[in-house]
């Protein structure tokens, strides 16, 4: 049974996965529709479609979470169907309907088995009908302060407070305690609903130590379901996912049998059509527990690709044109093993706040496959999620996998902005990780700041730091209109070295360096510390290679304005090159606590002139859907800067405190 052939297809996302969905379509022979928001006017996957439509706007609410606005571009554009990708629409019944009515085919899932595996509780309750083994959970529907302590109570603590929509980590808090129940409620409901448009949420026991584990399942309309085995994601920070991998190493075979079983049987119970997921909480007694199904396809899909052969994105749309699924996806192969990692625009060291800026370069090297949604010279705005993209490698082992992941990371250029790139190959190489042990507390028990440390070590940042004021007085002397033969500096009687002085984050370093008439590097010194046995064996635009006790080091030396960038094949070191002639700053007002982050004021939690203690919640800032606190970091009278629903700029001034007077 066939139904509507797909000629032209609209993906009603952004970013990464448009790209990918068009990967697949320019394979089959399918036109390619994009949708996009004002800032993404120019972002690769707008430029990359064969036809773009703008929808406007700049907040997802103006534009990609604008159902009839998408349903509009479709009829526009000719298109025949739409693939919603992940996040945003994805997984909104409405969308899917309104796409039916429209007569065009909706790759995914019928709108009514959207509607009831969106609803978390919703998909609790019938999985739990199913027989499928489930956490204590309460819903909270029409639920008051009072009646919600009962139900804390009876789910047990520590708790989570979870979206009944969506997800993507968003809308969810951990609850150590009663006392913080009604505090984490409000939270995950702000979060929910500027997430996803709805604020229900639902309590369920917390699981610590477990490992989350999901099994890929796709469906026809023929009934038939098949389980394309099982993807790791324990690797986790505030319950999003960070690393992800298939398969599991904590899987034995009979445990991955039954939990690829209990999958196939949720889809055939649901008449699941189309590509999704059943997601899973496993202990370390190997029983495992319904977490939620997602009716689309997932971030990690690609580790499912690589390790079975399989393209996702096509068998999406072979069934959404009715054609029954492949007999040789009932009996998938489990080749080698792969691990994706997803890289953020965000400081893992400082609370993984969200960046922006100007992604200048984009560079992924290696034999490993890059799904993203940037490109050199991408600006990357506060209104969508902060991942640039999704790099994976396969290997013959998992041992394999992780090395070839981690050394492409290593040697990545991205330039301009900060990223999770050092926090995610410390990850990658932690002992371990590497022996399989990682559960979804992996992050409390290693600090995310220790592990987002910088890759290179003290002795190896000032070689890079000396490689880049050697790389750029070399740059100059080439440019240099007169005697641009002789090196930087040189004199016919010996002159005092030349100095270099860069920013290194909030630490500031002088490189002094003098070279003889021939070229040879006479004197070399980062911070009054000599380097000895350095020696320049070859300096040219844009590499440098130092020579020291018979080793070579080559460092890729490129710069922005000010800013100069150091690439090795261990890391990565970022750097501002300092005035000759400092122009003078204003001071900072003494006390002032500054934006650490452009966003929105959504809460301001004390009174102008109240006389707070250290540590005490000031004011929450959203960016990027998610919600950041930002506490008083000393004690005094705080004198507000800004009002709630105030959009603010990365340091702004946000509140001032007059520190309380020595007693």
């Amino acid at each position: 049974m066939t139904g509507h052939s797909i000629n032209r297809l609209l993906v009603a996302n952004r970013g990464e996965i448009a790209r990918r969905v068009f990967t697949t379509c320019r394979r089959l022979g399918i036109a390619t529709v994009a949708v996009h928001s004002d800032p993404d006017a120019r972002a690769p996957f707008a430029e990359e479609a064969d036809m773009a439509i703008a929808l406007g706007g700049s907040a997802a609410a103006e534009s990609y979470l604008r159902a009839d606005a998408i349903v509009a571009a479709a009829r526009r554009a000719g298109a025949d169907a739409v693939h919603p990708g992940y996040g945003f629409l994805a997984e909104n019944a409405a969308l899917a309907q309104a796409v039916l009515d429209a007569g065009l085919v909706w790759v995914g899932p019928s709108p009514a088995v959207i509607a009831a595996m969106g609803s978390k509780t919703e998909a609790r309750e019938r999985m739990q009908a199913a027989g499928v083994p489930m956490l204590p959970g309460r819903t909270l529907d029409g639920v008051r302060d009072g009646g919600l302590a009962a139900l804390g109570a009876e789910v047990g603590y520590p708790l989570l407070v979870k979206a009944a929509a969506g997800g993507g980590g968003k809308g969810i808090r951990l609850v150590p305690d009663a006392a913080a129940l009604a505090g984490g409620v409000e939270a995950a409901r702000r979060e929910a609903a500027s997430a996803f448009g709805d604020d229900t949420v639902f309590l369920e026991r917390f699981a610590g130590g477990a490992r989350h584990v999901e099994i890929q399942i796709v469906g026809d309309r023929q009934g038939r379901v098949a389980a394309l085995h099982e993807r790791d994601c324990s690797v986790q920070r505030r319950h999003q996912k960070v690393i992800e991998e298939a398969p599991s190493p904590a899987l034995d075979p009979g445990t991955r049998e039954a939990m690829g079983a209990a999958a196939v049987a949720a889809g055939e119970a649901l008449g699941y059509v189309g590509a999704g997921t059943v997601e899973f909480l496993l202990t370390d007694a190997d029983e495992f527990f319904f977490l939620e199904v997602n009716t689309r396809l997932q971030v990690e899909h690609p580790v499912t690709e690589s390790v079975t052969g399989l393209d996702l994105v096509e068998l999406q749309l072979l069934v959404a044109e009715g054609h029954a699924l492949p007999d040789a996806v009932f009996a998938p192969p489990l080749r080698g093993h792969a691990i994706e990692a997803r890289l953020y625009a965000e400081d893992a060291a400082n609370g993984f706040l969200p960046v922006t800026g100007t992604l200048s370069r984009f560079r992924i090297p290696g034999d490993v496959r890059v799904d993203s949604g940037v490109r050199d010279g991408s600006v990357i705005g506060p209104h969508y999620d902060p991942m640039l993209a999704k790099v994976i490698a396969h290997g013959r082992t998992r041992a394999e996998a992780a090395r070839k992941l981690a050394d492409a990371l290593a040697r990545a250029q991205l330039h301009g902005i900060v990223t999770n790139r050092d926090f995610l190959v410390r990850i990658l190489r932690h002992p371990e990780f590497l022996a399989g042990g990682a559960d979804t507390s992996f992050l409390e028990r290693h600090d995310p700041a220790v592990l987002a440390a910088p890759l290179l070590d003290a002795r190896e940042t000032e070689a890079a730091v000396a490689a880049a004021a050697l790389a750029l007085q070399a740059r100059r002397r080439r440019k240099a209109r007169v005697l641009a033969g002789l090196p930087s500096g040189w004199r016919n009687n010996r002159a005092l070295p030349q100095r270099t002085g860069f920013m290194l984050g909030e630490s500031e370093l002088t490189v002094e360096y003098a070279l003889g008439r021939s070229g040879d590097l006479e004197t070399l010194r980062v911070n009054g510390a000599d380097l000895p046995h350095v020696a320049v064996h070859h300096c040219e635009e844009p590499g440098i290679v130092f020579e020291s006790d018979g080793r070579r080091r080559r460092y890729e030396v490129s710069s922005d304005g000010d800013r100069v960038f150091v690439n090795t094949a261990e890391g990565q070191v970022a750097l501002r090159e300092s005035p000759r002639f400092a122009e003078p700053v204003d001071a900072d007002l003494a006390g002032s606590l500054r934006s650490p982050m452009p966003g929105r004021v959504v809460r301001v939690l004390v009174e102008d002139m109240a006389d707070v203690e250290a540590g005490r919640p000031l004011l929450v800032l959203e960016a990027m859907k998610m919600e950041h606190e930002v506490a008083a970091p000393q004690g005094g009278v705080v004198s507000l800067k800004v009002r709630e629903g105030a959009q603010v700029e990365a340091g702004t001034v946000l509140a001032v405190l007059d520190a309380d007077p020595e007693p």
